[in-house]
């Protein structure tokens, strides 16, 4: 219910609820002032005839008025009383005088003040007493037992009705409730998708309401954007291939020019030539990368996953890189513990792995340190990838992941600038997140990649 109550669904179930509880109160507490106004008035008309009716009788035939009355009222609704002028009980059924009973022709509802001749306990009464001339007081009431049990019984059927009805709408709009949030769950599910880079998945259709409504236009945008993006990632991928072929032709020219410079013997121009090569190789690493980059991106989410052993994985890494690590003098130190196995593509991982530890030896000093673990956490494997190099400033550390963007520190060093796109870009297809963090070790600024390899798209 906790989660329930922060979906629009429930919250507009909870305020109608309360507004239809307090409508049945309202209805309820004017239904019973209604029915006690009618009652009362009622009463009092009966007692405005009789008070009337004693009042046209002479002061000695009313005592036996009174009396012929109380005889005859068997069903005992009406009471009556006649008392002298100080309160002496005279005549009628009613034996004391009430002490709460203004004697104004005006009716009065008595609660249990009414002392009535055989009856153990006092009804409830609607009275009304007056001062004849000669000082006599009589007091008239009539019983309202019957109508209170009237009026409560309605009453009561009102309140289990409205009870009923407030459960039986919090249980169908519960049930509609838990409809809509599947629907909303299946969007929830395609866009999560759709966020992941798979422009293929459509918005589930076939409310037809508003949220109906939504899909249709939502997945309208969908489709215009997935055609944009097609026609720009085309165009790309095009000028990649086509510029790669004349690159690729230029440093041939300039290989065949550097052979025979070795006849005219001019170390300026020899070295011009060196410069436009390695420019070259640059240019044809690049256009490479771009082109990588938009293989991964067009490949179809988890086709071709499988079971990966990480830790095979990344022994088979650390033992390919340490040589390179020991030309340096780098230390190299490996800590490697048994995590359980992902899914995912092993080619695409151990090229991605392989940029980190790349840039890690690049990017560490002669005589420097490199840290690789491999450790096992309750949500899956962590892969940590650290040097002791300049490190990445932490403005910059989400910038490092776009393409041909370099880090001032490290732009006298060589490379594309592509590398940890392609990290990134495996990373997104796996669903794994790739961080960027500062050296932990606080001896320099240093370098922190770490690799959470479990899936993240559902938090």
């Amino acid at each position: 219910m906790g989660r329930r109550w922060h979906n629009t669904t429930f919250r507009w179930l909870s305020v109608y609820a309360v507004i239809f509880a307090l409508s049945v109160m309202v209805l309820i507490g004017f239904i019973g002032w209604s029915a006690t106004t009618r009652m009362e008035f009622d009463a009092d008309s009966v007692l405005h005839w009789q008070i009337f009716y004693f009042g046209s009788i002479e002061d000695q035939a009313l005592p036996a008025t009174i009396f012929r009355r109380t005889e005859g009222e068997h069903l005992n609704t009406n009471y009556f009383g006649l008392f002298a002028a100080d309160g002496t009980h005279l005549a009628g059924d009613i034996r004391v005088l009430p002490p709460d009973l203004p004697l104004d022709r005006q009716g009065h509802t008595l609660n249990d003040s009414l002392i009535v001749a055989n009856q153990a306990r006092s009804p409830v009464v609607r009275a009304m007493g007056v001062r004849r001339r000669s000082g006599e007081q009589i007091v008239v009431a009539r019983d309202l037992t019957h109508v209170l049990a009237v009026r409560e019984t309605m009453i009561n059927a009102l309140v289990g009705g409205g009870l009923f009805c407030l459960l039986v709408s919090i249980a169908s709009g519960l049930l509609l409730n838990l409809r809509q949030m599947r629907r909303v769950r299946d969007i929830r599910n395609v866009t999560l998708r759709i966020a992941e880079g798979d422009l293929n998945r459509r918005l589930p259709i076939g409310g037809r309401d508003e949220l109906d409504m939504l899909a249709h236009l939502v997945n309208h945008m969908l489709e215009e954007i997935e055609r944009l993006m097609t026609e720009v990632k085309s165009a790309c991928d095009g000028i990649a291939h086509d510029l790669r072929t004349p690159a690729a032709h230029i440093r041939t020219l300039l290989a065949n020019v550097a052979e025979r410079m070795h006849v005219i013997q001019d170390d300026g121009v020899a070295q011009m030539l060196d410069r436009a090569r390695v420019e070259a190789d640059m240019l044809l690493d690049r256009f490479g990368a771009m082109l990588r980059i938009s293989e991964i991106g067009a490949l179809k989410r988890r086709g071709g996953f499988s079971s990966v052993d990480l830790t095979t994985l990344v022994h088979e890494l650390s033992e390919l890189y340490e040589p390179l690590a020991e030309d340096r003098d780098i230390s190299w130190a490996v800590t490697v513990e048994q995590v359980p196995a992902v899914h995912g593509d092993r080619a695409l991982l151990f090229e991605a792995f392989s940029n980190l530890l790349d840039n890690a030896i690049k990017f560490a000093p002669d005589n420097g340190a490199v840290r690789i673990e491999l450790t096992d956490h309750p949500q899956g494997a962590l892969l940590v990838i650290s040097d002791n190099g300049p490190g990445i400033p932490e403005r910059e550390r989400e910038a490092v992941l776009q393409r041909f963007y370099r880090a001032d520190q490290t732009r006298h060093l060589a490379g594309s600038g592509l590398g940890l796109s392609i990290v990134s870009a495996v990373m997104r297809l796996h669903d794994f997140s790739l961080r960027v963090g500062a050296d932990g070790t606080g001896t320099s600024p240093g370098t922190t990649m770490t690799v959470e390899c479990w899936p993240h798209a559902l938090e």
